[in-house]
């Protein structure tokens, strides 16, 4: 949506938000009101501006004649989804359509903080903190951690070049980072940071991409 003012952008966000609470799209006097406009004419204009650019479309017949397009349709049905990501391909963005295995019906919002993808978990590295396998844990997308905080880590397969996720508890001292298991089966993943950059490897060894919101079980 960078082609559009920030006014056109509140009033494409209050479409939607009309339609996905009653089904049924705002008359220009709804969006006089909610923006102060003293002219139907003025919600005409910006309804026109939003069509050109492609988001909506105006409907002849109706004063409810506004109908979101595809990108405005895919992201009011998606509100209530998330992502879920396997394997990425290699220093990707965690949540590109390659990656993404579905799209799951599940509120951001049930996750704090909010999440904004989901992974499952395979295997027993974090049983003692209650994260089980086969788990679906909220991720919240952000490039850091506080120490002790419970992390989706980002770490190159050295068999395929492919990124993998991890779940694992964050601390960092200086340059050296641990990932830590929540269970004594598993040694903790140690990286130095600055061993890493003088490498001046084309892939990073580590990231972070983001940290643990809370998780859902399915029933076993």
């Amino acid at each position: 949506m960078s082609d559009l003012t920030s006014r056109q952008r509140e009033i494409l966000n209050f479409i939607r938000e009309a339609v996905r609470e009653s089904r049924i799209p705002p008359t220009r006097t709804d969006i006089c009101q909610a923006f102060g406009f003293g002219s139907p004419n003025a919600a005409e204009s910006h309804l026109r501006a939003l069509a050109a650019k492609g988001y909506i479309e105006l409907v002849p017949g109706s004063s409810r004649n506004i109908r979101l397009l595809d990108e405005a349709e895919e992201a009011l049905s998606r509100q209530f989804e998330l992502p879920l990501v396997g394997r990425i391909a290699a220093g990707g963005p965690i949540t590109a359509e390659q990656n993404i295995d579905s799209w799951l019906r599940i509120d951001p919002d049930l996750f704090r903080p909010r999440a904004d993808f989901l992974h499952q978990i395979a295997g027993d590295s974090m049983i003692d903190a209650g994260i089980l396998d086969g788990d679906l844990v909220g991720i919240h997308a952000q490039p850091e951690a506080d120490n002790g905080q419970i992390i989706a880590a980002v770490l190159p397969d050295p068999a395929t070049g492919d990124d993998l996720i991890t779940l694992k508890r964050y601390f960092r001292r200086r340059n050296l980072v641990t990932l830590k298991a929540e269970n004594a089966r598993y040694a903790p993943i140690e990286i130095d940071l600055a061993a890493a950059a003088d490498r001046d490897e084309e892939q990073p060894v580590f990231r972070i991409a983001g940290i643990f919101g809370g998780l859902i079980r399915a029933p076993r």
